[in-house]
């Protein structure tokens, strides 16, 4: 297929699985391009159904309903990677999926990403497959110092995942973790965390944002600065292996490569997000083109935006309760709010994030 005839037209529907806030600023990108949005999601009001043309309340396993949903859109595409695999295979067979299900199938299982990574080349800690307490046992012989247990599929922001001490009893926190299958992962006395945004369209064409410098606070994300205050050569690294991330997947839209700078200069990407990345958000107030943006060209066959940053920039996630800080937020000069609809407030739950810009150049 060449790239022209990949092109979904303005005025098109974009179909989303998954109703979250990434599929709300996805569907607001969308919107200034012309395009409507269909979000298909179990939950009742989701973020994204707000700001959407359509919105379907329905099981990722309810094959009636994603047959329907297909009819009504002409590319779809997810805002989380724990959708169904089944579902988006179901899909492929009416409606181009963008990603496709073979790069969903591997970012949604910890074993099958970091035994991919290994394939194209990019840099990974040690870590061992584990079905069983006697298979975690024997990684955790193989594997001795500090270590993390995590269930093979599903499982973010934290959730999933044990840490694990030396003399910690391992078959007793394989029973904690509940789960068939799993991942032992070493850890990493790691000076930083980044990431790296990327985008690849249609035509294998890449376009890629400045890497980013986390902050995560109990397993989850707290703050993104932008540029990551890393060499050059560090940075040159992630860009490429985020780069080796998306062409091996054949991937098409945004993605995320998630990293380790350990304290030596080394990189070690620890996951890959098949989608918009809270990481990104930035984008949106320090780019010329956003992350979200860049999907929405990325899925819909267009060329891709410049990526290049016209600002540095701080983003804030709110979390939980940070969302009362709002009143106090919208009255700070250079700093923009965005909140996500939600109106459950809950510990851990991420309510919307803050940026805030300054001069290019001028966070170092």
């Amino acid at each position: 297929m060449s790239a022209a005839s990949a092109i979904i037209a303005p005025g098109s529907t974009i179909g989303i699985l998954g109703g979250g806030q990434l599929g709300r600023m996805t569907a607001l990108a969308a919107a200034v391009l012309g395009y409507r949005c269909h979000i298909f999601a179990p939950d009742l009001d989701p973020p994204a159904g707000q700001v959407a043309a359509t919105t379907t309340r329905a099981a990722y396993d309810d094959f009636d309903a994603l047959a329907r949903f297909a009819d009504s859109v002409s590319v779809v595409t997810f805002e989380f990677e724990n959708v169904a695999v089944a579902a988006a295979e179901f899909l492929a067979g009416r409606v181009p999926v963008r990603p496709n299900s073979g790069a969903l199938a591997t970012a949604s299982d910890r074993l099958r990403e970091k035994r991919f990574l290994d394939r194209v080349g990019v840099a990974t800690t040690a870590y061992a497959g584990v079905a069983g307490a006697a298979e975690a046992v024997a990684a955790r012989a193989a594997i001795p110092g500090p270590a993390i247990l995590k269930t093979n599929r599903e499982g973010y922001d934290g959730k999933g995942q044990i840490r694990l001490a030396p003399g910690d009893d391992v078959a007793a926190a394989w029973r904690r973790l509940g789960t068939v299958d799993a991942i032992l992962e070493a850890m990493v006395d790691f000076a930083c965390e980044v990431s790296v945004v990327v985008a690849r369209g249609v035509d294998g064409g890449v376009a890629s944002y400045v890497p980013a410098e986390n902050t995560h606070v109990d397993g989850i994300l707290a703050t993104t600065r932008a540029p990551a205050r890393i060499a050059p050569a560090v940075a040159a690294e992630a860009t490429r292996a985020a780069r080796a991330v998306a062409d091996g997947l054949d991937y098409v839209g945004v993605l995320a490569l998630e990293m380790f700078v350990t304290r030596d200069g080394r990189v070690l990407a620890n996951e890959i997000a098949p989608r918009p990345h809270n990481s990104g958000h930035w984008t949106i107030d320090g780019c010329i083109v956003s992350q979200f943006e860049q999907h929405v060209r990325a899925v819909c066959g267009l060329p891709l935006g410049d990526p290049e940053r016209h600002s540095d920039a701080i983003m804030e996630n709110l979390i939980g309760d940070q969302i009362e800080r709002f009143p106090a937020l919208v009255r700070e000069p250079e700093t923009r709010v965005h909140l996500y609809g939600k109106t459950a407030v809950r510990a851990g739950r991420k309510m919307g994030h803050v940026t805030r810009v300054f001069a290019r150049g001028s966070l170092g």
